[in-house]
Parts: C-alpha cells; structure tokens; sequence
C-alpha cells in the first residue's frame, strides 16, 4: 500500500506547491512529471512523444486491457494486455526490430517492457507519460481506424492528468 501511496503523495505535494506560483496546467504537467518520476525505472529506456516521429519504425505494443483497447489506441498497436499477457501474443514479432511499449501513464508497459527484454527482444522502449502524455501533447490517437479525441484514463484519478481529450473511464 505505501508504495501505491508514495506516488499519489509527491504528485499532490508538487501540484500544491506549484500552483501557487504557475497556472494550473503548468502545475498539473510538474506534478505529472514528478509521479512519472516515481514508476520509471531509470534503467529502463523511455521515448517521449516528440522522439517519435515515426510509428512505422516500431513494432507498436497496446499493455493496456482490451475495453482500455477499444476506446483508443495509438495507430497501428497491437493489443498485448496486461493482466492477460502472454509471450504467445507476441510469438510473431521480430526481436531485432524495436519496440514500442504503452499503456496509460507507463507503469504497466514498463513490466511487459522488462518481459520482452527477458524473452530477447534487442530494443524495448516505453513511451513517457503513455496514452496520456501522447495525447496531451497533441499527437494522434484512433478508434477503428479513425481518429478519435478519447482517452481511457484507467480511472478518475488519473484521468486528472488528461488536459486535452475526451476522457472515458
């Protein structure tokens, strides 16, 4: 439990401290980088949203669950899961070519992340921030096909994160 705490803890503290001093979405992005801070590990690579210029170039891994899927998802992802993941969902891919790893915020693609790496896969990579991050900063997110402005946030307090999209919880 005090791990789970600790995070929601020090973002609170930054957003607090920062507000009085800065706009709020200002508060809100010094804050979210402080939570990120806390889940990354720091030997595990992550890419942010503006080193990614080109999908194409990665073989892009959806950790989060399907209904999660559904809503939205970054283009060409290939949904894995979480709590359902298995090294069969992946069987297919190359292990030479990099990977691109998501959820909402990067706490459960960075655990699938470590898997692949186990498993020989050369480059893994997580991207910061996850679907909120990737969203917030503008870059483009699909539902069927489509460009969509929804986000599954996972839930309410971390749908606070979320400043540009629609949120679905």
């Amino acid at each position: 439990m005090k791990a789970i705490l600790t995070p929601f803890l020090l973002a609170l503290i930054l957003f607090v401290s920062s507000w009085a001093i800065s706009p709020i979405a200002t508060a809100q992005s010094v804050a979210y980088k402080g939570l990120l801070f806390t889940i990354y590990d720091s030997d595990f690579p992550v890419l942010k949203p503006d080193q990614v210029s080109d999908l194409s170039k990665f073989q892009v891994l959806d950790t989060r669950e399907k209904e999660e899927f559904a809503v939205s998802h970054l283009k060409g992802a290939n949904w894995v899961g979480y709590d359902t993941f298995s090294m069969n969902n992946v069987a297919a891919l190359d292990k030479n070519k990099p990977v691109l790893v998501y959820c909402t915020v990067g706490a459960r693609s960075q655990e699938i992340g470590k898997k692949l790496k186990e498993a020989g896969f050369k480059q893994v990579f997580n991207l910061y921030g996850g679907l909120i991050q990737w969203a917030n900063e503008d870059k483009p997110i699909f539902h069927e096909g489509s460009p969509t402005h929804q986000v599954h946030t996972y839930s309410k307090s971390w749908g606070i994160w979320l400043n540009k999209g629609e949120k679905v919880y």
